[in-house]
């Protein structure tokens, strides 16, 4: 073999090492655990705890949550206590942590029946309602979740409700398995809200909620699924778990944990729900998450063949903590504190001591401890949510920085050798200001069949940067950032929403509540989180003002009830929403109205702020060209004089192209109508909107018409009047000669026509209807449209047909097979799977103009039954007005009184500014109804999304039992807040004597189950 061969031999090699070398690092790199994001968080623990920043405030001030039995939920309290612990079937203690509201729901809001609701355990209840609040408070709401790939991780110990409801399952049967089995627990809410990954019940005892998050982190790493909710929850049914400790004698007489203290005497019991919203850090980042915490590693284990079945095993657990440190890659000393299991037993504290003294108190300075507390001193033992407690509280612990101080600690327990390791415990608040490097936290759990878990917690990254517009779900992500939009120019929507009106108050008065402890929160990030993040129910009300402290008066008000010219709240519900999938109704529709709404600088604003108005009409006014000699824009910005803005000529298609204008712009804000109507020269405009007509289209036929138009200025006048078309007919009729002359021009409403006729005459008219108590005004026209004059312009026909349309041009064509009124009715409906932008008015592309007249002048001429054309929409849920006139009068009535609906009638401008400082004349000009897009809104104005919803209102009411025997049906809306809550009609106001006793030989209360509809499984 040559050299050169040799060498080429020995080059392929090298070559091919390095290949592999390569692969081996990338193995490496892939294997390497990724950190995953706590985005969100929720919860429900004892002391009246319904959020985080309620836990927090609660362990940060020292507040011992336990207190006393409950006494609804027919434990017989005064029978099951005995101080002594020989009793058979009775507890030594009476005294534990209870969320008192366990056993409230509200069944309707997440559409379950009451017969399903009664024979469900109250953990899947509550676990549900907490999940719909993580979510949330992520900013996630239920639209971009349904069919994602998010997996549900729920801890779950004891189901002990099926003993409550065994007597009673006639009347709940088909019911009582989904209700009480455990793996029904994640699968309901993954079923509730769409949710289309994993759904996995974990039990293992007290380390069940440290265990689910454990393996959604895995599932989360492995790809399984990109989000997850996991935690756990834990409601006593009975009270069975203090009976059977106290044969064991394992509880301490007090009820409450003293982690890891010489005066421990045994561990008090307690429940509750704790939920986190996890996701891979780098789809956080890149999503523009706000990340509240990281976990860096995490690992679970067993305890094995140790010196009993229930008892722990110190060298398991120092197995587990360096295992979850070799998963997040850290040494022992680059964690800070530790929220142990510390359930204040004799055996079981000073065994995770040692363990701790062991790990964590090796290779670290003595000046810089571990900091060990337990969250059980405050709450009691939770069971299977008191891992997911002591995450929410050290992720908490992080943000505020301070170590909160345990509670019943007199001195450290001598069962452990505290010299052996720098451990110290947490006897006094510690601060736990930000370093140089991250501040980290583990968290022990141990479950008393020997599962223990580890899991490490550090600081959230700072932000890369805080965006400079809105950030929106985009077709279900919540990843979009709308770098478009107009300026909010000061103007911030508040939407507040809830399933009854007692709900929407509770919505505000939570929110009232959460802003002020939060003054540094904007008005726009509340805003945009309110629109963006949060369900938006069909009760609503909407607040719009300027400043923070203006939409916090408005929201004070709505909170009690009174009235504040920023509020907007209708008394109807948009029920169904406006338009899409499910909508009782066709949704909102644009109302073009005719000729007298024009203002000199009308638009002008406008112009400035908004790049998609002004794109839209200059458009117009570059169609408006080759057949105007003066300038659209000069026009608007008040070039023009005011006696020129009177020519019919010059404000015809001035109206005409704001009107397209206004349109464009509330489509680019998500406002999509699926019908349009016109009156007179709006007919043109809402044809060009509908797609009936072309730009160019539209732009030729309104200045052929209003030229055309000119030459009866100043022959005749126009008024509106507050009567029907008969009472009116009736009036003309009995003025006689001085009326003669006078029609009807149009019929806009069943109270509203308008006349025209000789200028006159019309004065006469106006003078006498008032006489008669009737509301008449001069409308701002100075011929007589809709009347005999107009027939001087009848050759108008014949001009609008002279466009000599070549082979494959479009003449301007009427086809009355769809709609049999042609251009006297321009009323286009967008339904059912026609393509956006539809009309029922077609335009044709024909090889010869057809020399049908389009009947323009004939439009015109004859009176326009607005009313009627406006009663073809009925079910629309919103009519929006396009004039530049911003009042209503008796010329524009209300769309849905024609419409006989419920809606929302709402003028586009006022002074044609939707999106600038103003306050409409009355509260039914804002849109309550509307889905708003907070992208457009907001864009440019808010900031990262900082706010995130307050908790539910505590102590509400939905329907109780008692109520429901009084006849309230299923599916009767909850009157609180979301979720809404009522009594639980299982373990509530059940008649004396009723019941059966358990082995212990305590008596469970019980009611009959609530009649309705057993309509879903």
């Amino acid at each position: 073999m040559s050299n050169e061969e040799k060498l080429l031999d020995h080059l392929k090699w090298v070559t091919a090492e390095l290949r592999q070398t390569r692969e081996r690092l990338r193995e490496a790199e892939s294997a390497e655990p990724e950190p995953i994001a706590i985005v969100g968080m929720a919860c429900r623990y004892p002391g009246g705890v319904r959020s985080p920043e309620e836990l927090w405030r609660l362990v940060r001030d020292g507040e011992d949550a336990v207190s006393g039995f409950p006494t609804d939920r027919g434990w017989g309290v005064e029978e099951l206590f005995d101080p002594d612990p020989e009793s058979y079937g009775k507890s030594y203690v009476d005294q534990g942590g209870f969320c008192y509201e366990a056993t409230e729901f509200d069944a309707a809001f997440f559409d379950i029946s009451p017969r399903e609701a009664q024979a469900m355990d109250p953990q899947q209840r509550l676990l549900l309602e907490t999940a719909w609040e993580a979510f949330e408070r992520a900013g996630l709401n239920r639209a971009s979740l349904g069919g994602s790939n998010t997996g549900v991780f729920a801890g779950v110990g004891s189901h002990d409700y099926l003993s409550v409801i065994g007597d009673i399952t006639s009347e709940v049967e088909g019911y009582v398995g989904p209700g009480n089995l455990g793996s029904v627990v994640s699968g309901r809410v993954a079923y509730s809200l769409g949710l289309e990954g994993p759904a996995v019940t974990v039990d293992t005892a007290c380390s069940s909620s440290l265990v689910a998050i454990h393996l959604a982190c895995q599932a989360l790493r492995s790809g399984e699924c990109d989000l997850a909710l996991a935690g756990g929850v834990a409601v006593m049914a009975t009270p069975g778990a203090f009976i059977e400790f106290s044969r064991q004698r394992g509880m301490a007489p007090d009820g409450r944990c003293k982690p890891f203290a010489a005066a421990a005497d045994g561990t008090g019991w307690g429940e509750g729900a704790g939920l986190i919203v996890l996701e891979r850090l780098c789809e956080a980042q890149r999503r523009n998450r706000r990340v509240l915490g990281v976990i860096r590693g995490s690992a679970v284990n067993q305890d094995g063949a140790s010196n009993g079945l229930t008892a722990p095993n110190g060298p398991s657990q120092q197995r587990v903590i360096r295992q979850a440190l070799a998963n997040a890659q850290l040494s022992t000393a680059e964690v800070d504190a530790v929220d142990g299991h510390g359930t204040g037993t004799t055996l079981g504290d000073p065994i995770e001591a040692q363990a701790l003294l062991a790990t964590y108190g090796q290779g670290r300075p003595e000046d810089r401890p571990l900091w060990l507390g337990s969250i059980k001193s405050n709450l009691g033992h939770t069971q299977a949510a008191a891992g997911a407690a002591s995450v929410i509280k050290m992720v908490m612990a992080m943000r505020h920085e301070l170590l909160p101080a345990s509670l019943h600690i007199d001195e450290p327990t001598p069962h452990a050798d505290w010299a052996s390791g720098a451990v110290r415990l947490l006897t006094e608040p510690v601060a736990w200001p930000r370093g140089e490097r991250p501040r980290r936290a583990g968290v022990s759990a141990f479950g008393i069949s020997g599962t223990n878990a580890h899991l490490i917690l550090e600081q959230a990254p700072a932000p890369a940067g805080t965006p400079s517009v809105a950030m929106v779900p985009t077709d279900g992500d919540s990843d979009g950032v709308s770098a478009g939009g107009v300026s909010a120019g000061g103007v911030v929507p508040w939407v507040i929403s809830g399933r009854g009106a007692e709900a929407l108050r509770g919505q505000a008065r939570a929110l009232a509540e959460r802003l002020a402890t939060n003054p540094e929160t904007s008005a726009e990030e509340v805003g945009w989180s309110l629109i963006a993040t949060r369900s938006v129910f069909d009760h609503r009300a909407v607040i719009i003002g300027q400043h923070r402290d203006e939409l916090l008066t408005g929201l004070n008000a709505l909170a009690t009830g009174h009235t504040h010219p920023t509020i907007t709240e209708p008394t109807t519900t948009a029920t169904g929403g406006l338009s899409g999938p499910g909508t009782n109704g066709i949704g909102p529709v644009l109302v073009f109205p005719g000729q007298g709404s024009q203002w000199l600088g009308m638009g002008a604003e406008l112009l400035d702020t908004s790049p998609v108005f002004t794109t839209r009409l200059t458009e117009c006014e570059q169609a408006l060209a080759p057949h105007i000699n003066w300038s659209l824009t000069d026009v608007l910005r008040g070039g023009i004089n005011t006696t020129d803005l009177t020519r019919v000529d010059v404000i015809q298609p001035t109206l005409w192209a704001i009107m397209i204008s206004l349109a464009a712009l509330w489509d680019h804000h998500g406002i999509t109508p699926t019908a349009v109507i016109g009156h007179s020269q709006g007919e043109i405009a809402a044809a060009c909107v509908a797609g009936a007509l072309s730009l160019d289209e539209g732009a030729r036929i309104i200045a052929l018409r209003s030229h055309a138009l000119r030459r009866l200025t100043g022959h005749g006048a126009m008024a509106s009047l507050t009567l029907s078309q008969n009472h009116a007919k009736e009036f003309l009729t009995q003025l006689g000669k001085p009326a003669h002359n006078i029609g009807i021009a149009a019929v806009n409403g069943p109270a509203s026509v308008v006349i025209s006729g000789p200028p006159e005459q019309v004065t006469h008219t106006i003078t006498a209807c008032q006489q008669k108590g009737h509301r008449a005004r001069l409308i701002d026209v100075n011929y007589a449209s809709h009347s005999a004059q107009i027939d001087e312009i009848a050759e108008l026909n014949e001009l609008l047909v002279r466009g000599q349309p070549g082979p494959g041009q479009g003449g301007v064509l009427l086809d009355r097979h769809r709609n049999p009124h042609g251009h006297q009715r321009t009323r286009h409906r967008l339904l059912g799977q026609e393509p956006p932008r539809t009309s029922t008015l077609r335009r044709r592309r024909t090889s010869t103009p057809r020399r049908r007249p389009p009947r323009v002048h004939r439009s015109q001429h004859t009176p326009r039954p607005h009313h009627r054309h406006a009663g073809d929409l009925r079910g629309s849920r919103c009519a929006r007005g396009r004039g530049a006139d911003p009042a209503p009068g008796p010329r524009r009535p209300r769309p849905v009184d024609a419409v006989g609906g419920a809606g929302v009638h709402r003028r586009s401008q006022r002074r044609l500014d939707p999106l600038v400082p103003h306050r409409p004349r009355t509260p039914h000009h804002r849109p309550a109804h509307l889905r708003l897009p907070a992208a457009a809104v907001l864009a440019g104005r808010a900031g990262w999304p900082r706010w995130r919803p307050g908790r539910p209102r505590a102590g509400a009411r939905g329907t109780s039992a008692a109520r429901r025997r009084r006849g309230t049906r299923a599916g009767r809306r909850p009157s609180a807040d979301r979720p809404a809550v009522a009594a639980d009609p299982s373990v509530a106001e059940r008649p004396p004597g009723a019941g059966h006793r358990t082995a212990a030989g305590h008596r469970l209360r019980r009611t009959r189950p609530a009649r309705g509809r057993a309509d879903r499984m």
